[in-house]
């Protein structure tokens, strides 16, 4: 990759280093191609960018996840798994992840993104963390996308059923809805009974849908809506 005088450098470019905490060998020109965010990619004249190894790493992570959760929770119903999974495999989690590695420190930026704090954004690191799951599928297969997947994401499992009862799926839900194009999401909320006993209902929409994809009841308005979030990502993630 040609790199401009005029585009900012990463503050690490000893990719040896960033191998070895990853945990497994990625060919060179993947590993770089990997970690050139879009900004820097525009900036340097449309090079190629990690978005196409993003896409391809999001959907072998999604398969990883999914057959461990279904193997190590045997007695978890389906609609569980899937909060399960979609804790796991969000965009906060996966960029905890990405910050256990030092990733953002690699990761070629334009000017802006440099400049305003992208190094440590939550979507440019778990992006880039999938790129890399991209790369290494194209490098090594399958089976050492697996063994790395876990190895990386192992103190996300451990916890992940109490995580898919905790996380807030609200911020989850509007990642999902971005990253499939389902548009904006919003919330419809009616409160019923007394003050003291009052019970919210909520309904999640998305603006490329017309009809509800979630709904939820709790004693507030912010539990409520939560609820209707957790309740639609476990009908919209078998989509992801």
């Amino acid at each position: 990759m040609s790199r401009s005088k005029h585009l900012p450098v990463p503050p690490r470019t000893d990719t040896e280093a960033l191998v070895e905490a990853w945990g497994t060998r990625i060919d060179a020109p993947l590993l770089q191609l990997a970690l050139v965010h879009r900004s820097y990619a525009n900036e340097a004249g449309g090079i190629a960018n990690n978005e196409r190894l993003e896409f391809l790493g999001d959907s072998v992570l999604s398969i990883v996840i999914a057959q461990k959760l279904y193997e190590q929770y045997p007695d978890v119903a389906e609609s569980d798994l899937s909060r399960m999974r979609a804790a796991t495999v969000s965009q906060q989690p996966l960029a905890a992840a990405a910050r256990r590695i030092g990733l953002g420190d690699f990761v070629f930026l334009g000017k802006g993104e440099s400049t305003h704090g992208g190094r440590d954004k939550d979507s440019i690191l778990s992006d880039t963390f999938e790129a890399l799951i991209g790369a290494t599928y194209l490098t090594s297969g399958l089976e050492e996308a697996r063994r790395v997947i876990l190895e990386r994401l192992s103190f996300l499992l451990v916890d992940a059923p109490s995580r898919g009862q905790h996380q807030d799926w609200k911020t989850i839900l509007i990642e999902h809805a971005q990253a499939q194009g389902l548009g904006e999401v919003s919330y419809e909320v009616e409160g019923q009974g007394p003050d003291h006993q009052r019970v919210f209902t909520a309904h999640a929409f998305v603006s490329e849908r017309p009809d509800p994809i979630g709904a939820g009841q709790a004693s507030s308005k912010k539990h409520a809506e939560n609820a209707a979030a957790q309740d639609a990502m476990s009908r919209l993630s078998p989509e992801k």
